[in-house]
């Protein structure tokens, strides 16, 4: 993928989502047409995860937005299936608890960054500080900051914080990638009916998922604002078509083969010293009786 028409511009001119499509398949019409690829493309990832992990320079932090029902959950279940447990986290951001609030906003997505060798995906994340905070100026009343943090700037503020929050983590060796499930409001509405509907799909379904759809143009706005503000070329957004599941988990794959193949892995290169030594515990191993 040479250049991605997902991939958000980092000029800095406004974003309109209404300019992304959130039904777009591009030349495939259906789930059939992508299995064989998004099969081939989930042991491509398991295989540089290996590397990755085996290498143990970079990190990889995948960043994943959306409004609900958008199919956060199923794109991680589907995309990351192969990879292997041991170098892969799921950190799911909730309301911080009161242990969380105590301490700047970033410091809960820090302590659970990823490390060298590892992917570390964030279902939501500190980005809900200037989403959910700012449709629901209430939350930012109980965030405990101090009277000069609270001004009419203090969403620009938050964008340059964490623009050097992500650049700080990409010079030391931590990749930033961060999409955005973009799902139509009417796919949204089906997705909602059919959790009411259909009782094994119950639990998915709470009460304020309704409320927050009523805000829905908010958070629009507010989503815009984000990628207008913080996609980088250092840490830049994706706007995924999210309407269709299946599509959404190609694009996903597409984007983390490509920037992981971009680091030109490779596992780690043993001296002739190393070599050497394994060979004695070759030759040891072979002379032991059964």
């Amino acid at each position: 993928m040479k250049h991605s028409p997902f991939l958000v511009p980092t000029d800095g001119k406004p974003v309109k989502l209404s300019k992304y499509d959130p039904t777009f398949t591009g030349k495939y019409k259906n789930a059939e047409e992508t299995s064989e690829k998004l099969q081939k493309g989930i042991a491509k990832v398991a295989k540089l995860q290996d590397i990755l992990y085996a290498q143990n320079t970079y990190g990889l932090l995948i960043i994943i937005q959306a409004m609900d029902a958008a199919g956060k959950d199923s794109a991680v279940k589907h995309v990351f299936s192969g990879v292997n447990p041991q170098g892969c986290t799921v950190v799911n951001f909730k309301a911080p608890s009161a242990l969380e609030l105590d301490r700047d906003y970033l410091w809960r997505a820090h302590k659970d960054m990823p490390e060298r060798g590892g992917i570390g995906i964030f279902n939501r994340s500190y980005y809900e500080e200037v989403l959910i905070a700012r449709v629901h100026p209430k939350i930012l009343e109980n965030q405990q900051l101090p009277d000069e943090a609270r001004h009419k700037h203090i969403w620009q503020d938050r964008f340059e914080q964490i623009n050097a929050f992500e650049k700080h983590l990409v010079q030391n060796g931590i990749l930033v990638l961060k999409f955005f499930l973009n799902v139509s409001k009417g796919e949204q509405k089906r997705r909602f009916l059919e959790r009411i509907d259909n009782p094994d799909k119950n639990w998915k379904f709470a009460l304020s998922d309704v409320e927050e759809r009523g805000y829905w143009n908010d958070y629009q706005r507010a989503y815009e604002d984000v990628f207008t503000n913080t996609s980088t070329k250092f840490a830049p957004w994706y706007i995924i078509p999210a309407d269709n599941k299946w599509f959404t988990r190609i694009v996903l794959n597409d984007v983390i083969t490509d920037t992981l193949e971009k680091l030109k892995l490779h596992y780690p290169e043993i001296s002739k010293e190393q070599r050497a030594a394994l060979q004695e515990a070759k030759e040891t191993l072979l002379k032991e009786k059964n």
